[in-house]
């Protein structure tokens, strides 16, 4: 008989794979942007659209889903949604034109909405609490860890099978993880589970609650905007920008992601010191986000000069982000925790895909007005930094006396 340890060791395990699966799904673009660019003659704006389409599905599943996962429970909820994952990365890997991949695109991310959301609302009800926010950090982890596999690994792999069968391999693991969710993870007692005399929350009260709109655009531009980069736009930019070759560029992505992995492990042990010291998360994200602005100022006046150690540097600077989600959790009370954080993710994730859809727009605009890649791209990181800038500034208005 496995012992209440080792069985919550299991849980975490076979929900971290399928996380692990849907963040290497997130991030793979980033690395085949050379070989998909060339098989379907993408545009700037069309790369942007297929990375973001992920996102786009993603975010409009974030409240659909948190409603099923109260409902029906992880176990249902996370192995049905993987099931569209699975026909998705299926129909992605079979796609003979551009729309085919990014309606494949889409309903992967419709697929893999629930794969945070669902162990997290489980763990508030299996693991005993003391065990719950490092089960938390430990999945934040894992999902660095998707990021990493997305780049140098499947860059050695693309010349012996081909992107085709990469996205095949990736549906058997697909299939995996929804047969060890249907064996090892525990059926949801909802009678007990859903807490039925538990205070009832509308999405109005967190909407409409001054601090949520404070980081709305926050979230949008600035936290949406750092995924876009991370998991698409640095890659391009190695690439058309800095002369790197694919290999050189997914190396790049490689090294970028494994420092974030380490990073976010310092975090953890860094961030309850600076709570001892009476230093709380929205005082550490005013401070620390102009860092951010300033390390992509850098990059677009470095333009050719700018590789993968600024880009590695500008992504540490915006993990301060990070902290906002917790910040928002901890902002409403227990009946509106959850909803507060589905709501937020669908500021990021919408964030990201118009985000990276964004740039490959304006990259696109300059580039028919005749402007060479170098300067369209750095006109296009522009405007995204003016955007950041300015959800800062409305950021710090209406938290102006806190």
């Amino acid at each position: 008989m496995i012992s209440k340890a080792n069985k919550s060791i299991l849980i975490f395990c076979v929900f971290a794979f399928g996380f692990f699966i849907s963040n290497l799904l997130r991030s793979i673009t980033a690395t085949l942007t050379p070989v998909l660019s060339s098989e379907f003659d993408l545009t700037a704006g069309n790369l942007g659209l297929l990375a973001g389409g992920y996102f786009l599905g993603f975010s409009l599943m974030q409240i659909p889903a948190g409603f099923l996962l109260d409902k029906y429970g992880p176990k249902k909820v996370v192995a049905y949604f993987l099931l569209i994952a699975l026909v998705s990365t299926i129909s992605f890997a079979f796609a003979k034109s551009f729309t085919g991949l990014l309606i494949s695109r889409f309903f992967i991310g419709v697929g893999v909405a629930a794969c945070l959301m669902g162990p997290l609302t489980g763990y508030r009800v299996w693991f005993e609490e003391k065990y719950q926010q490092r089960a938390n950090s430990w999945m934040l982890m894992v999902a660095s860890f998707g990021f990493v596999i997305s780049t140098l690994p499947v860059q050695i792999l693309l010349p012996m099978i081909g992107w085709r069968s990469i996205f095949l391999l990736i549906s058997i693991l697909i299939l995996v993880s929804v047969i060890l969710i249907f064996l090892f993870i525990p059926s949801w007692n909802n009678k007990v589970e859903s807490q039925p005399n538990q205070k009832k929350g509308l999405l109005s009260e967190v909407w409409k609650n001054k601090f949520f709109i404070s980081l709305m655009p926050l979230a949008f531009f600035n936290y949406g905007g750092v995924q876009a980069i991370q998991t698409l736009w640095a890659g391009p930019w190695m690439l058309n920008v800095t002369g790197y070759s694919p290999l050189d560029s997914a190396t790049g992505l490689f090294w970028i992601n494994i420092t974030m992995l380490f990073s976010f492990m310092a975090w953890g042990y860094i961030l309850p010191k600076l709570s001892s010291f009476g230093i709380d998360s929205i005082r550490i994200v005013k401070f620390g986000l102009p860092l951010s602005y300033l390390v992509l100022f850098i990059i677009i006046i470095m333009g050719q000069k700018a590789g993968a150690t600024m880009f590695t540097v500008f992504i540490l600077s915006s993990i301060v982000l990070s902290l906002t989600q917790p910040a928002v959790a901890l902002s409403f009370p227990q009946h509106l925790a959850g909803k507060s954080l589905t709501s937020f993710n669908v500021f990021i994730h919408s964030g990201t895909f118009f985000v990276q859809w964004g740039i490959g727009v304006v990259i696109d605009l300059c580039g028919n007005m005749g402007l060479n890649t170098i300067t369209s791209y750095r006109i296009s990181f522009s405007v995204f930094l003016i955007f950041c800038i300015l959800s800062y500034i409305f950021f710090l208005i209406l938290n102006k006396n806190e």
